[in-house]
């Protein structure tokens, strides 16, 4: 481990409903090798976040990392569309200055999605 003073967070929007997320579960893992350890199951708040970083200080530190969102859950209860396309959704991404903020968002809808590193 590091001495990091990073810190990773997510965000998800609702492109389609023009609101947060609220109530979208979703899982982080550290990928090393052929290991995938779950580090984290949580659900999103009224606002689209977590109520705390995913991981933060010594926690975080350099690598790979996986953001699995149960989008198909959150859509098939939240949506008004007649079906949706997506089911889970997997964002792989490198941390490699573990002592800098990540934020990983999600805009979502039932038929699309888009993510940046955000600030």
């Amino acid at each position: 481990m590091s001495d990091a003073t990073g810190y990773l967070t997510t965000h998800v929007l609702d492109t389609a409903l023009g609101r947060p997320a609220a109530g979208l579960r979703l899982e982080l893992y550290r990928l090393e090798g052929g290991t995938r350890s779950r580090l984290a199951d949580v659900t999103t708040n009224e606002d689209g976040r977590c109520e705390a970083p995913l991981l933060e200080g010594s926690d975080f530190h350099a690598g790979v990392y996986e953001l699995l969102f149960h989008a198909g859950d959150y859509l098939k209860k939240a949506s008004t569309a007649s079906g949706h396309f997506l089911d889970r959704i997997p964002l792989q991404f490198v941390v490699d200055s573990p002592d800098e903020h990540y934020h990983v968002p999600l805009l979502l809808s039932p038929f699309s999605y888009s993510t940046y590193r955000g600030s």
